[in-house]
């Protein structure tokens, strides 16, 4: 297993990522298993693990991350976990407010059963509230000794480059790393993205590196994804009989091809891929079942030919998206119509 420095905090992490959304309600309801994988990733030498207050049905997920983690492992373990979206039919149990984030941090510590958690982040912006707001709660719990360091999750560049700002003329604890959706397929977090965040010397753990499991051969031209929560979310992701899906399929098709010829499993590709950035600390792994956890902890070590990296450019290019789906809804500032029209 590989390491290396998360941005410039001076903490050690594995270049592979555990990332847990699938123990619990929306994968793996077997708590026994999941705590097998959990304890095999760090046998691996995984010492990384990412997870979510909303994960696992409101809570769910970090209650097994926390049982798993009991005792001397939680010390071995650089342990991230995330707050934002709805906990409860309450309208103010969710958001980056102050009075919201520090509900949620309780929570979070007494589901995972620990005294600090390593890397809070903020799972989304939240435009509704003044990023100096969130990040004075943030620095009070880091002085608290409730967390460690700060990060957050799918900001835009100018909402990072805005918060280092906000962090350094009001004497903020400021934020260390940032997660944003990176792969082979989905590669438009190159244009401008990574390179702020290198800019600002943050690490940056990346999401869905096998692109929602299409660069593990789960989808294919012509053949119907299974239903699942994750289609059920974002259907276009997942439509394999539109021309973006079959683009998308044939794409991965001509992949396999490059990933065979250079002796690697696309699985490894893929991982490998993504790591292969300047910018990128850790790739996020969130394996189902412990086979699939086999097929991917070995992934950080080696490296990709450059040729091959050419190869690969030259299928998907640099800042491309092969569907647009799978970025999901549009930023808020294209979304809500509200906010590009004059009002009336």
């Amino acid at each position: 297993m590989e390491y290396t420095t998360l941005g410039t905090t001076g903490v050690q992490v594995s270049r592979l990522c555990l990332g847990t959304m699938m123990f619990g309600a929306q994968g793996n309801t077997d708590v026994a298993d999941c705590t097998r994988i959990i304890h095999a990733a760090l046998d691996a030498g995984i010492n990384f693990v990412d997870t979510a207050d909303v994960y696992g049905g409101q809570g769910g997920t970090e209650e097994i991350v926390g049982a798993a983690l009991a005792g001397e492992r939680r010390q071995r373990v650089v342990l991230a976990t995330k707050g934002h979206f709805p906990m409860g039919a309450d309208r103010n149990m969710r958001g980056n407010s102050r009075r919201w984030i520090r509900q949620a941090v309780e929570g979070s510590l007494r589901r995972l059963r620990t005294d600090w958690i390593d890397l809070y982040q903020l799972h989304r912006p939240d435009p509704r509230c003044d990023i100096d707001e969130t990040l004075g709660v943030l620095s009070d719990l880091v002085r608290e000794g409730k967390i460690h360091m700060i990060g957050t999750s799918g900001f835009s560049p100018a909402e990072l480059v805005e918060a280092q700002w906000v962090a350094l003329e009001r004497g903020r604890e400021r934020f260390v790393s940032e997660q944003p959706q990176y792969s082979i397929l989905v590669r438009a977090a190159e244009a401008e993205l990574l390179p702020a965040a290198e800019r600002h010397r943050l690490g940056v753990m990346v999401w869905s590196p096998l692109a929602g499991g299409w660069l593990a051969g789960k989808y294919r031209a012509g053949e119907p994804a299974a239903d699942s929560w994750r289609r059920r979310f974002n259907p276009g992701r997942f439509d394999t009989a539109s021309p973006e899906g079959r683009r998308k399929a044939e794409t991965v098709e001509r992949l396999q091809g490059l990933a065979s010829d250079a002796g690697l499993s696309l699985v490894h590709l893929a991982l490998r891929f993504v790591l292969e950035h300047r910018a990128v600390s850790a790739a996020i792994i969130g394996p189902r079942t412990l086979e699939q956890l086999e097929q991917q902890a070995t992934a950080s070590d080696g490296r990709l030919d450059p040729a091959l990296l050419d190869a690969i450019d030259a299928l998907v290019a640099p800042g491309t998206v092969v569907n647009p789906a799978d970025l999901g809804t549009a930023p808020q500032a294209l979304g809500d119509a509200r906010l590009r029209r004059r009002p009336p």
